[in-house]
């Protein structure tokens, strides 16, 4: 099979996936092998490519999969031959630590990520178990499902975890992948509520984007918006979002990181101008898998379409650099088979 293999951290201007022949994997037990048709594209990705998330070596990337199931490992028997189904990000948890047995399975000690600590969808097939495995709606394209494996699941986490009620203002720092979709989640559940974005800069891909869907306010990170935000969501590799999101904050307002690294420092923050009047920092750790089937169950009934840009698997290493420097916009899909 070909698959694009990362085996060694590098900047992506190094463009260090290789495209490789593979054997193709066996199913073990309770698993499935997926013949995939696309993969998303994550920040997650880069993260992993220039050593920001340490992954298991070598490792063939992609957590936002979507393939139709091609053979039963022993004991396998929820999927049927020729289903198809999505992986997210949550590849495997121990089940029995406290976490896994109340509903925390994303903290779990033993959490592995798809295409991080195993084999992930830059691939033409991959195992899974088959409990980690989401069938999809029949409502979604392929294209269409994959970005909201990962950007959209992760982005429905964060907005619920911000505690946003409906006619409360929402600020989103970074206008990609996650946000664009998490957008259309806000206006589907919270349609009084006003929404502003903050991009690199303005007149950019993203702030396009943001107005064409309807965004209330469009700016940069570092400008003062109309009116205070009782909520934000920060999915930006910048550490200076983070002081500008909680200095925008409302009292008693909170910001919830969705993201696992930052490219660059949070900076110095001051106690009185940036946290003071109860003001809350929330991270997001991975997700679970009913985050991700209670998102694909809401997704279908909006019904939310993501923004998505196409690239061949021959081009992973493009895609990367494209993604790490703003050069599309919405969510990027590599098309595998």
């Amino acid at each position: 099979m070909r698959a694009a293999v990362l085996r060694r951290v590098a900047p992506a201007e190094e463009r260090p996936l290789s495209l490789e022949d593979l054997p193709v994997p066996f199913p073990g037990e309770g698993e499935v092998l997926l013949r995939i048709s696309v993969c998303g594209i994550c920040r997650t990705e880069l993260d992993e490519v220039e050593g920001r998330v340490e992954a298991r070596l070598p490792v063939i990337p992609g957590h936002q999969v979507v393939g139709r199931v091609e053979e039963l490992g022993p004991g396998a028997g929820k999927l049927g031959r020729g289903e198809r189904v999505g992986v997210a990000w949550i590849y495997r948890t121990c089940g029995r630590c406290a976490f896994c047995t109340s509903g925390r399975e994303n903290l779990c000690p033993e959490f592995r990520g798809t295409g991080c600590d195993a084999d992930g969808g830059y691939a033409e097939y991959m195992v899974v178990h088959e409990d980690f495995a989401h069938p999809l709606p029949r409502s979604l394209s392929d294209t269409q499902a994959a970005p909201l494996l990962c950007a959209g699941a992760i982005g429905y986490r964060s907005l619920r975890l911000t505690g946003l009620r409906n006619g409360e203002v929402i600020g989103l720092y970074g206008y990609g992948s996650s946000a664009h979709l998490v957008h259309q989640l806000i206006r589907h559940l919270f349609p009084s509520s006003e929404v502003y974005v903050f991009t690199r800069r303005r007149g950019d891909g993203p702030s396009r984007l943001a107005e064409e869907q309807g965004a209330d306010w469009v700016g940069e990170t570092g400008d003062t918006p109309p009116r205070k935000l009782h909520r934000a969501i920060d999915t930006t590799p910048s550490g200076e979002s983070v002081r500008e999101a909680l200095r925008n904050l409302e009292r008693g307002g909170r910001l919830v990181m969705n993201l696992i690294r930052k490219e660059t420092p949070i900076p110095e923050l001051d106690y009185a101008s940036h946290l003071w009047w109860e003001k809350e920092v929330k991270s997001v750790a991975n997700l679970t898998r009913e985050d991700v089937r209670e998102f694909l169950r809401v997704a279908a009934e909006i019904p939310l379409r993501p923004s998505v840009t196409e690239f061949r698997l021959e081009e992973a290493n493009e895609a990367l650099l494209s993604l790490k420097r703003g050069r599309y916009r919405g969510s990027g899909v590599l098309r595998i088979g």
